[in-house]
């Protein structure tokens, strides 16, 4: 038995003890369920009123001194607000701690009424309750419940994604399994046909009692809306609210409501976006989301690996729109790029003439010359079919690797030739000196496209022997000279990616005279 084979049977591979870790919550779960089959609807409902008013209780003197400091910050003095804060921090966190305690003790209860819940949907057409406000808010607008009397009547049947579903699911244990591994905060991989989706319900359920809300994240829209409809009614039963923020409007009155229920389902992108717009918001009352609490991702590696390669990208109007440098910088960048294409077209025709040599030494120098091409120019199509033949692709790299040791210190051997270099991978550009001079032209400041020092300078004058309003007349001269470099330095770097990053109806589309992204991951117009 080899060392490693020792080893896993002393103390099992990584499944087997993530498994042992949960068997004791499965053990209880069980050893809970058969003992609620023979209470009423409303004892099982008041079941999960009491675990909500139970952690509500561990909280109670954490929430009343935050309370009591928030009270008092209004009437202190600024410089004596940060030690309040802190403690207010404090005291948040110590609520967070003590309700993730509360949720891992409450777990085998919950998790068993849950699962007992769904056994009497998919057992029962109705189940009748004692109406309370919830039930008599929900019945107006949910086809699922009615009030008659004193009585709220649950069906099992409703409609779902556009179609009438009828509930028929309860929890095998490879559900509870997966239950406890998403509370703990891990990946759950399920197989097909082992009802992820109702694996989800059981943690959503478990960390919405706090009523500091759940987000259910989804890939698309449909998704989003159905699975808020298909497995709303299991949690409203036992009185959470569920909405989807997809059903309405950004930075509506809705949508701010959708955030403030116990369930919330919503896209990625949405959910991102609606963070975005909320950092961009310029008093409180125009926020939409709350404190992020909990979240369970569906298609966790689609969402956070794949869709996480394109940004989320917030456009609008910008100061002084009309009013940009674009047009006055733009045919000195056509005419760079253009030159730059020549002089890459007739680098690489040399390359290859070289590379095609027997001799090791100009076969090297071909290789120098391909890479300083792919710096130049690499969306370049002729550059991209050679480096596509065998071997070429190969040969570039091994050049790449030389040029690129002790943090790229030979680089500008390759760079130097060259007007621009383009760094592909991070999308960035940067003019070299000879570029600088091109742009440059005829202009009597030789540093035209060249940022000062700002912070040099700005040292530097506060040693001067002046006034303090000569000083600060300096500053701000210092200042707009920076600003409307940076400004200058900015627009040329962005024409020069439009013009060699950007292929129309490649990255980008135009369509109703409007410029559209184009996802490169999956093709679909953003």
């Amino acid at each position: 038995m080899g060392f490693n084979d020792f080893l896993k049977k002393l103390f099992g591979n990584k499944s087997q003890r993530d498994i042992k870790e949960v068997e004791p919550y499965i053990k209880k779960i069980k050893a809970i369920f058969p003992g609620l089959e023979k209470l009423s609807n409303d004892e099982l409902r008041a079941r999960i009123d009491v675990v909500k008013q139970n952690l509500q209780k561990r909280v109670v003197a954490e929430r009343e001194r935050i309370a009591t400091i928030k009270a008092e910050i209004e009437n202190t003095d600024y410089d004596k607000r940060a030690p309040m804060w802190s403690e207010v921090d404090k005291l948040e966190k110590e609520i967070i701690k003590k309700l993730e305690e509360g949720l891992d003790e409450a777990l085998p209860e919950v998790f068993a009424v849950v699962k007992e819940t769904s056994r009497r949907f998919a057992n029962n057409e109705e189940i009748v309750v004692t109406a309370n406000q919830f039930d008599r808010d929900l019945a107006p607008s949910h086809d699922f419940v009615r009030i008659e009397g004193d009585k709220a009547i649950y069906q099992n049947h409703w409609m779902a994604g556009g179609n009438e579903v009828t509930w028929n699911m309860v929890h095998y244990d490879v559900q509870l399994i997966g239950g406890v591994v998403l509370h703990k905060g891990k990946i759950a991989e399920m197989a097909t046909g082992e009802g992820k989706t109702l694996v989800a319900t059981l943690p959503v359920f478990l960390n919405a009692l706090t009523g500091n809300g759940v987000h259910v994240v989804t890939v698309n829209d449909y998704l989003s809306k159905r699975d808020s409809e298909w497995m709303g009614p299991l949690y409203m039963f036992h009185g959470l609210s569920v909405d989807c923020i997809d059903k309405h409007q950004p930075n509506s009155e809705a949508r701010r409501k959708a955030y403030e229920a116990d369930i919330t389902f919503g896209t990625n992108n949405e959910f991102g976006f609606d963070y975005l717009r909320d950092n961009m918001a310029g008093n409180p009352q125009d926020l939409v989301q709350r404190p992020h609490n909990y979240a369970i991702v569906d298609e966790v590696d689609s969402v956070l690996i794949d869709d996480a390669r394109t940004p989320l990208i917030i456009s609008g109007p910008t100061p002084k729109g009309e009013d940009q440098m674009f047009e006055e910088f733009c045919p000195k960048v056509e005419e760079l790029v253009r030159t730059q294409r020549t002089l890459v077209t007739r680098m690489l025709a040399e390359a290859k003439e070289k590379i095609a040599s027997d001799d090791k030494k100009t076969k090297e120098e071909g290789a120098i010359l391909l890479f300083r091409c792919f710096k130049g120019l690499p969306k370049n199509s002729a550059l991209i079919r050679y480096l596509s033949e065998p071997g070429i692709k190969a040969l570039m790299l091994e050049t790449e690797a030389i040029y690129m040791e002790q943090n790229n210190r030979r680089m500008h051997e390759i760079t130097d030739d060259l007007y621009f270099v383009i760094d592909e991978k991070n999308n960035s550009i940067d003019l070299t000196d000879k570029g600088i001079d091109a742009m440059t032209g005829k202009s009597a400041d030789p540093e035209f496209f060249v940022l000062p020092n700002i912070s040099e300078q700005l040292a530097l004058l506060e040693n001067e022997n002046i006034t303090p309003e000569e000083r600060q007349i300096k500053k701000d001269e210092y200042l707009q000279n920076y600003a409307i470099k940076a400004e200058r330095v900015h627009t040329v770097h962005q024409l020069l990616k439009a013009y060699t990053l950007f292929a129309l109806n490649d990255q980008y589309v135009v369509i109703d005279n409007k410029v559209k992204i184009v996802d490169e991951q999956t093709g679909r117009i953003m």
